[in-house]
């Protein structure tokens, strides 16, 4: 489908914004949002939030959920002991206060059907605020550059907004809601919750989430899933030259409970168990009455999810005296995301788009999880990777492909016009095929 007048209209509006968009891009990068920095999150929220403001949406924010205590790995299970013994002075400092999610709300109140688009982007990067990578510097020719979040998801923030004010500038009023959390890097515990609750509204025809595109500029039309678990083992302790007999090693039922989750991998299968780190903080002259690990699972669809949420639960026994016992906690917040016939009818008209603007858009699928696993297993047909293009994600080399800034923003404001605006909803209505042919 060949661009009307007034998606050139978009194009040429966008086009014009390129150094702007770069300017944003450097203001973003340049706030630390990383390991939960609550200064740097607070007003990158607040920029984009009175951005939304001013495209005459209502803002919310959606206190955060607790995570629980045990994914915080060895430091939580320290501070989890101290706080049961009464030991105050060996609990470690809270964590920085749980960051709320903006849900950032434009809707057409007469249409009560599915009419809008759903934004996902997350504030949040991996990079440590304190670290020597902190800024966006231009490379060489200036086609590229590198700076912590860039691609992931500082560039997809900026051109989400930019896009809705092309539309914005050209006189169209799409209904939208931006949703912004503050804790993708981390699993979303906090705002998994309101993340599910928006995408299950009922308001919305799709999905559309920030992440980077693919290695190739690839758009991701399915995920595995993902979960998180602990496994953590009891003993009896014992002094070891003295009295090792009646000692219980629950460091020797933790390395059995370590066989027994290793013997769930099935690579063929796409099932994957990863166990680190590993914790026990008694001595080598005690038999050790405690000890646990934490550890990462993938796997491709829900019949794999449940085989391995059943797998790791199975590992737990109570155990007679003469035995240690084992207890197992598990999280599966990022169920597996399939390309559904929905999925797949978003990704080709996102195709279309990028064609007609003389880009590519091929399809691959990712192990990877984002909260488009969120949104989609809430009930909305969900596409990712809508984001700018690059690479180096969660390292010091992370970079941007400049002119991705300009095209994605493009391609992403045509998109939602055209999912909102009635071209993409008739061909929404009809079989992958003939979207394809």
């Amino acid at each position: 489908m060949a661009l009307t007048a007034l998606e050139q209209r978009l194009c040429n509006w966008v086009a014009a914004q390129r150094e702007p968009l770069l300017a944003d891009l450097r203001l973003h990068v340049g706030l630390p949002t990383g390991l939960n920095h609550t200064a740097g999150l607070d007003e990158t929220r607040e920029r984009l939030t009175a951005r939304c403001k001013a495209l005459g949406a209502s803002v919310e924010l959606i206190p955060g959920d607790a995570r629980p205590w045990w994914i915080g790995g060895p430091s939580a299970m320290r501070s989890h002991l101290a706080r049961q013994l009464g030991r105050t002075g060996d609990v470690a400092p809270p964590d920085a206060p749980v960051p709320p999610t903006a849900i950032c709300r434009r809707l057409d109140a007469s249409n009560q059907s599915p009419a809008a688009v759903l934004i996902a982007g997350h504030l949040d990067t991996v990079h440590d605020p304190r670290g020597a990578f902190r800024e966006l510097s231009i490379g060489p020719g200036g086609a590229t550059a590198t700076g912590p979040g860039c691609v992931d998801m500082k560039g997809g923030l900026v051109i989400a907004i930019a896009a809705l004010e092309a539309l914005e500038a050209c006189g169209v009023r799409v209904p939208f809601t931006f949703v912004l959390n503050s804790d993708e890097e981390t699993g979303s515990f906090h705002s998994d919750g309101a993340l599910r609750a928006e995408a299950a509204s009922g308001r919305y025809l799709a999905g559309l989430a920030l992440e980077p595109a693919m290695a190739k500029g690839e758009l991701a039309i399915s995920r595995g899933g993902s979960g998180q678990f602990m496994i953590e083992t009891r003993g009896k302790a014992a002094h070891v030259g003295r009295d090792f007999a009646s000692g219980v090693s629950a460091t020797s039922a933790l390395a059995s409970a370590l066989l027994g989750a290793h013997a769930l991998n099935d690579a063929k299968a796409g099932q994957c168990v990863n166990v680190s780190p590993l914790w026990c903080d008694q001595p080598t002259n005690q038999v050790a009455d405690h000890a646990a690990c934490w550890g990462n699972v993938r796997y491709p669809d829900a019949f794999g999810g449940e085989r391995l949420e059943r797998g790791l639960a199975a590992l737990a026994q109570g155990g007679p005296r003469e035995l240690a016992s084992v207890e197992v906690q598990s999280s599966f917040t990022r169920p597996a995301k399939p390309m559904t016939l929905e999925v797949e009818r978003l990704a080709l008209a996102a195709r279309g788009v990028a064609e007609a603007l003389g880009q590519t858009l091929p399809f691959a699928t990712t192990a990877g999880v984002c909260d488009g696993n969120n949104l989609q297993a809430a009930g909305l047909a969900t596409i990712d990777t809508l984001g700018v293009r690059g690479g180096g994600l969660h390292t010091p080399q992370e970079w941007i492909e400049l002119p991705s800034l300009v095209e994605r923003c493009q391609m992403l404001a045509i998109l939602m016009l055209r999912l909102t605006g009635g071209g993409v909803q008739v061909a929404l209505g009809g079989s992958a095929q003939e979207q394809s042919a």
